[in-house]
């Protein structure tokens, strides 16, 4: 008899396996797929390069519990992740910053844009590109405008399937424009990786002897096999209730890794490709992780939409009124269940980043689990 059956291996599963272990209980943590860490999981290829398998995860954040907490189990490498834009043939700094602005126009237009800015909202601001739109100021619209159509408006339609407007405003601010000439991507007080990866900082996570997992099944196979008392979701919510209330949208990728004999391939961790191309962006992993090796790995991202009927992978929920709306009775059907939990990104519809959802499974634990 288990305590707890946990679905999904990833953030959410794998830190609520840890806290529940540690206060004596037992459990079963599944994932349908052959490793542990969901997407955050990665691996040492045939060269000997450390490869995040579906796509890059950077971690940021303020949260010094967050930090503390996953200290536990890993030692960090500092790491201060760069970006650049391939824009109008120029590769400049994203988000775009007073920097940027200074590499794609004239001396004395890039000085009057930048006066402009730092009156209307002050050195060091952030500012979301659907806010400065808004502004009444000739020089700050063109701007606006120009920023819109060429970093914004074909990378959103790219990623998300859908114009800026069309998403909540809890994803268009998460890149704002920066005034300012700090050219990192995050501005969080902790910017590390893992020193040896997400894997093993999983694997430690998992290691208490209250802690079963079982890989490569899908949870409704096993359900009548295994004794529980309460079960713990993190996958598709509109999944777990067989889309009674229609589908929730979601949004997929497919990645290419392709291996040169280079130093390095690129001079920064990622550069998106807004505008020409059909991929979003191409990162490199030796830049994430540090190693000092021959030849390197690049990582190519493809956006698609989310095909329950295929193999694809939900990597995000698309956040809009329309789809809150459906979620919303998914989480009313949630609410009447007993001794069922829903918690992470894909089972609570929300676009989290990866310390979000630590805090949310510490949060879990210690509310409605530790009891």
């Amino acid at each position: 008899m288990y305590d707890y059956l946990i679905v999904g291996a990833g953030f959410s599963g794998c830190v609520l396996a840890e806290r529940l272990a540690s206060a004596g209980k037992k459990v079963l943590l599944l994932d349908k797929r052959q490793h542990i860490g969901g997407n955050a999981y990665d691996y040492f290829n045939e060269h000997g390069i450390l490869i995040h398998k579906y796509g890059p995860h950077i971690f940021h954040t303020n949260s010094k519990r967050v930090f503390e907490y996953l200290s536990k189990f890993t030692d960090w490498r500092s790491y201060e992740h760069k970006v650049l834009a391939s824009i109008d043939g120029h590769l400049v700094p994203i988000p775009f910053n007073l920097n940027s602005i200074e590499m794609l126009f004239p001396i004395k237009y890039s000085e009057k844009l930048i006066a402009s800015l730092i009156n209307s909202y002050g050195y060091g601001s952030k500012v979301p590109i659907l806010k400065l739109q808004e502004v009444n100021d000739e020089d700050l619209n063109f701007l606006s405008n120009y920023i819109y159509d060429n970093v914004f408006l074909n990378y959103t339609k790219k990623q998300w399937g859908v114009r800026p407007e069309e998403l909540s405003s809890s994803v268009t601010s998460r890149v704002p424009i920066l005034v300012s000439k700090d050219n990192r991507y995050f501005q969080d007080v902790y910017q590390v990786m893992p020193q040896n990866g997400y894997t093993y900082m999983f694997s430690k996570m998992l290691s208490s002897h209250n802690i079963h997992i079982l890989l490569n099944v899908d949870y409704r196979e096993v359900l009548a096999l295994v004794k529980y008392k309460k079960l713990i979701y993190t996958g598709m919510i509109d999944e777990y209730f067989d889309h009674i209330h229609g589908y929730l949208p979601y949004r997929s990728l497919d990645f290419v890794h392709k291996y040169f004999e280079f130093i390095n391939y690129q001079e920064v961790g990622t550069i998106n490709y807004p505008n020409n191309n059909d991929y979003t962006r191409i990162t490199e992993s030796k830049h994430l992780t540090g190693q000092k090796v021959s030849g390197t790995i690049v990582t190519i991202e493809y956006p698609k939409d989310y095909n329950y009927q295929n193999s694809d992978i939900p990597y995000y929920p698309i956040p809009n009124a329309i789809n809150e709306d459906i979620y919303k009775l998914y989480r009313n059907e949630a609410e009447k269940m007993s001794n069922v939990y829903f918690c992470g990104r894909l089972a609570e519809y929300r676009y989290y980043n990866m310390d979000q959802v630590v805090a949310r499974a510490l949060k879990m634990f210690e509310t409605e689990l530790n009891q």
